[in-house]
């Protein structure tokens, strides 16, 4: 089928305004100049694109949320995946997970029996992870380990990256702008929590979850203090203070 120059344009519009989704999903929440440098678009065009990705539900608009010290004036407007965009980028299987940890949790006997089977799972499920991103996050320079396991979470569809953290605390963020058991998560919190646990005992160092996509959040957020930690840990213990703790 040959396509007709309205067609064609059809299909241009349609690339373009996939290439902003997908740039929000791997940069996390987005304002239209972050979109407009990162994709060689005019921010008139960036706004056309949200607006239609707005109607159709995969973006939706919010206030940039900010950490540490407000600076004066309004917040900039950011645009994030609503549950339906990211669902148009993850072909997991939410339904079958959930219904297995349920599953899990019944037949532990339900109540804390059953919440700590689930934690159980999640812990091993990590393990197995974590043994896959350890060479590269002992392999890293102390001060380079927070970026190793941000290039390693990515490589397993987590679009993480690391950054210096705002605010008068010293230290790093590590920001996961996907995670694909997000829905799963919001029903399991011990998925995030075990997931915590495992980014303290890569880093050496306890850590803080300040937010995660499973609570709502754009973004999966952790604390690493600077200079706290110098050597990957070989035990299962995570700081109890901070682990899996999202106080957003």
């Amino acid at each position: 089928m040959i396509e007709t120059p309205q067609g064609e344009l059809a299909t241009g519009e349609r690339s373009t305004r996939n290439r902003v989704a997908r740039s929000i999903l791997d940069h996390g929440p987005s304002t239209v100049a972050d979109l407009a440098a990162r994709l060689g678009l005019t921010q008139a065009a960036v706004r056309r694109h949200l607006d239609t990705l707005v109607t159709d539900g995969v973006v939706e608009a919010r206030e940039q949320r900010v950490y540490g010290a407000r600076t004066r004036g309004r917040p900039a407007k950011v645009f994030a995946l609503t549950d339906c965009g990211r669902d148009a980028f993850d072909q997991s299987y939410d339904s079958l997970a959930a219904d297995a940890l349920r599953w899990i949790a019944q037949s532990a006997g339900g109540g804390e029996q059953g919440e700590a089977a689930v934690a159980a799972f999640a812990r091993a499920r990590m393990d197995a992870q974590a043994e896959a991103y350890r060479a590269s996050v002992e392999a890293a320079a102390p001060e380079d380990r927070t970026e190793a396991l941000a290039r390693a979470l990515t490589a397993d569809g987590y679009a993480a990256t690391a950054k210096s953290a705002p605010g008068p605390h010293s230290g790093e963020q590590l920001c996961q702008h996907h995670c694909p058991v997000a829905h799963v998560a919001g029903q399991f919190p011990q998925l995030c929590e075990a997931e915590t646990e495992v980014f303290s005992r890569l880093l050496g160092t306890h850590v803080q979850r300040l937010a995660t996509i499973a609570h709502g959040d754009g973004v999966c957020t952790t604390f690493i203090p600077r200079g706290a930690g110098t050597a990957p840990q070989s035990n299962s213990s995570a700081s109890a203070s901070t682990a899996g703790r999202n106080p957003a």
